[in-house]
């Protein structure tokens, strides 16, 4: 893992969790910021040795309703999904709340729900509603001065102000890249900590979206618009992170098709035994041991 991956050390706090992440991303070296859709793969990632994991709204629409990244998550879902992660991983959380659940009133509903769930960062996007995944066709985006009564509630409705909002641009699919760059730049002057302009087609694109004037946000999607460059490029160029948001989910998912598909085909799993975790290797994910720990404090009153 490359320097400045990796944010000094938190105080555990919810406040000390922010202050770090907010650290690792004006220290613009591209940290690698993988998702999880659920508190198993949030696990997975603090115990990789990352150092903030991003909330995926596609990973959670995939994982809790096995339906695609439409719009079609609940704000309680998605805050019961990030208390749920808040609760065994130690991690800073940068949330996707897509469109924030409605209007200007209700992006402040939705940030009291995030920061009450524990988000040490919040990403607000300007599509219409209901959104789509920023890789799939079909997409509309708000009128910008709506975004931006959007985006200016969101910064007014937290209680910290080091719960960092990032604000994400899905206009290069639909005005084009240019108008893409003058929203992200119009939400930096608004407040944004961060933005995040989504499907830049090319390198050149990349370069000129790292060269805004807040830390930026590359996104990485395996099979989407973007060209997939290594962290050091992403670096260099001066990203604040590099979003890995369903790697893990894509390989769970493939490994649960080879799986179940050998053991529809063989009766059994001999053939695909080297793609299972081991019985200890699985209870030491879910850290088994601080349970043993806690009943044996408690099996003699």
């Amino acid at each position: 893992m490359s320097e400045g991956t990796r944010p000094g050390p938190t105080d555990g706090t919810a406040a000390g969790k922010r202050q770090a992440l907010r650290a690792m991303v004006e220290a613009r070296q591209a940290a690698l910021l993988p998702g999880a859709g659920n508190a198993l793969t949030a696990r997975a990632i603090e115990q990789a040795g990352f150092s903030a994991c991003y909330v995926t709204g596609a990973g959670v629409a995939n994982t809790l309703l096995g339906a695609p990244d439409l719009g079609l998550v609940t704000l309680t879902e998605l805050a019961d999904t990030v208390a749920a992660i808040s609760d065994v991983c130690a991690l800073p959380l940068v949330v996707d709340i897509d469109t924030g659940f409605g209007n200007a009133l209700n992006l402040h509903r939705t940030m009291r729900a995030m920061e009450r769930a524990g988000a040490a960062a919040v990403q607000l996007e300007d599509q219409a509603f209901p959104k789509r995944c920023g890789h799939f066709d079909g997409k509309a985006v708000i009128p910008l001065p709506e975004a931006l009564a959007k985006l200016r509630a969101a910064l007014d409705a937290r209680g910290d102000s080091g719960l960092m909002v990032i604000a994400r641009t899905d206009a290069a699919a639909v005005e084009g890249f240019e108008s893409a760059l003058e929203r992200a730049a119009a939400f930096a002057e608004a407040g944004a900590d961060m933005t995040f302009v989504e499907a830049p087609a090319s390198r050149q694109e990349l370069a000129r979206v790292a060269a805004l004037p807040v830390p930026q946000v590359a996104n990485m999607v395996v099979g989407g618009r973007t060209p997939l460059l290594p962290q050091a490029d992403l670096a260099d160029m001066g990203f604040g992170v590099a979003l890995y948001a369903n790697a893990a989910l894509q390989a769970a998912m493939r490994a649960m098709a080879e799986v179940l598909g050998t053991l529809k085909a063989d009766g059994d799993v001999s053939r695909v035994m080297d793609r299972l975790a081991g019985f200890d290797e699985r209870q030491a994910m879910v850290d088994k041991a601080t349970w043993d720990a806690l009943e044996a404090r408690y099996r003699d009153g």
